[in-house]
Order: structure tokens, then sequence, then C-alpha cells
């Protein structure tokens, strides 16, 4: 918070501050603990926010790391989540993005169905052709259909 008035800042804002700190340097052992104490904050909002802020950092790396180092993370953040709408919407999105990267069972119907914000990710991480024509065809939003399609004519889709 370099150039402002901790003072003027409100405190959600610092404790939201906090809590990415926290999460980003936090051991995978200690991680379901700490997404639980951000969980309880006052601030439901603020919380979910840190915890979904938390997810998009953490489940790439887990992916990078493959199928059973992303699941065992999925298990435990969803027993913690199951309460948070937002955050298990999240979460399976996260798990349809991972299944489409590693090549796993995925389904058109997952996909159309999704947020526009897995939609927009998929665009921006996937590599596999199907799922790429799929966003092309019927991405929710012009966005993502241009971006897909863009993403094809390049050639940087690839058939599995």
């Amino acid at each position: 918070m370099v150039g402002t008035n901790e003072d003027a800042v409100p405190a959600e804002h610092r404790r939201y501050w906090q809590y990415q700190r926290e999460l980003a340097a936090v051991a995978d052992n200690a991680e379901p603990e700490l997404v639980a104490t951000v969980l309880r904050d006052p601030d439901k909002v603020m919380a979910e926010a840190a915890v979904s802020g938390h997810f998009d950092k953490r489940a790439p790396q887990l992916i990078q790391l493959g199928s059973t180092h992303f699941d065992q993370w999925a298990t435990s953040m969803s027993e913690l989540i199951a309460d948070h709408d937002f955050l298990a919407r999240r979460l399976r999105e996260w798990t349809l993005l991972k299944s489409i990267i590693l090549s796993h069972t995925w389904t058109p119907e997952e996909v159309v169905a999704a947020t526009d914000w897995f939609q927009r990710k998929a665009v921006d991480l996937i590599t596999e052709a199907d799922a790429l024509h799929l966003l092309a065809e019927q991405g929710r939003t012009r966005r993502v259909r241009n971006a897909a399609d863009r993403k094809l004519r390049r050639g940087e889709a690839h058939l599995d």
C-alpha cells in the first residue's frame, strides 16, 4: 500500500490484502486451515473474494503438477467451501478446466453452460481443438467466440 494513508483504507481492504499475502505464502499442509480462517471473516463477500483469488492462482499451479495434486487439493477445498455457492462453482469450473487441459473426460454441455468467467479463462488456457471449436461457435460472448477463433487460426490448438 505504497503512497496510501493506511488509516484511510477500510479495514476489510486491509484484511483482504493480508489474506492474499498469507494465502500466497501458505504451506500446502496449512492451506486448508488458513482457507477456513479466511472464510470465517465477518465480511463474507470479502472473504470469498480472497479465497476465489487464491483459487485462481493455486489451481493453475496444481494443474501443471498433474491430476493427482489437483484432485487432492480440490477434495480438501470442496469440504471447506460446501456452504459457499460462488466458491463451489469456481472450484467446479477449475476442475472442468483441468479435465480439458489434461485431456480427461468433459462434455460440450458443461463448457457451453459454464460461466462467462470460465469461458474467458478456457480460451486463455486451453489448446484442445474440440473445446476451442466449441467456444468459437457457441461461446456465450462475442469476446469468447472471437478469441477462440483467433487461437484456432493461429494454430495454437491440438487434437486429443
